[in-house]
């Protein structure tokens, strides 16, 4: 029996397999999904040539967030060696002095009053203004953000803030790409994507209605949707 083509998702700053878990199971009858875990890596580059390192000679990949950067260096560095590609609730821009200054913000509170306190802060913006009062979902999101130590967030921080200025990958790109945005993403926002898809070559933008930052667990069904029509469109693979 053929291997299942490998699709990795990759998941964002304070995020593990936890805000895949819709997505990598409705995608594992057609696929072999990997989620890595980026702990220990302070950049981008890292956490692309860890992907790298254990990845087959070809795959498809999805990046929510930071892990959307994590795949844009993917693309720069290997190409050819990938089929399907999703980047998700991200940017392309260098750290801007504002960002900086709104990342400091949460690391000062981080170190005068630990994790509970930074999650605390940190969950509401991620979400759709309708969904900072779902108490399911903030728990579920609280407990993966609670599974990470202060350095490893400092770790993440420190990769955010030395980043590429990917804006500069895009007129390379000549993949088919799928831009995903949560309607009511205040960190990264529609327009952001906006912007990116004028730069690529070929590129869908699918905006998912009543989310935010969060998108993959705030809408989890309709995010799981459009990414095995797109990546079962890469393979020519239909449906079970």
């Amino acid at each position: 029996m053929d291997r299942k083509p490998v699709v990795y998702l990759l998941p964002g700053l304070l995020c593990d397999a936890a805000v895949w878990e819709h997505q990598a199971e409705a995608l594992s009858a057609l696929f072999e999904v990997r989620i890595p875990d980026f702990r220990g890596n302070t950049s981008f580059r890292q956490m692309a040539h860890q992907v790298l390192a254990e990845a087959p000679a070809r795959f498809s990949v999805a990046g929510h967030s930071m892990g959307g950067r994590a795949a844009m260096e993917l693309m720069h560095l290997a190409p050819e060696r990938i089929d399907g590609f999703v980047v998700m609730d991200m940017g392309v821009h260098p750290a801007s002095e504002a960002e900086k200054e709104k990342r400091q913000v949460l690391i000062d509170l981080l170190e005068r009053e630990g994790m509970e306190a930074l999650a605390d802060a940190w969950i509401g913006p991620m979400l759709a203004p309708a969904r900072r009062n779902d108490s399911t979902l903030i728990a579920a999101i609280r407990a993966m953000v609670m599974r990470f130590t202060p350095q490893e967030y400092r770790n993440y921080i420190q990769a955010a803030l030395t980043r590429e200025n990917q804006a500069l990958y895009l007129p390379q790109i000549r993949h088919q790409v799928l831009l995903l945005c949560g309607a009511e993403d205040g960190w990264s926002p529609v327009e952001q994507h906006e912007e990116i898809q004028k730069q690529l070559r070929n590129a869908e933008l699918v905006v998912i209605p009543k989310a935010g930052h969060m998108v993959t667990m705030e809408q989890p069904e309709a995010v799981s949707a459009v990414l095995l029509r797109w990546f079962a469109d890469r393979h020519a693979i239909s449906g079970p």
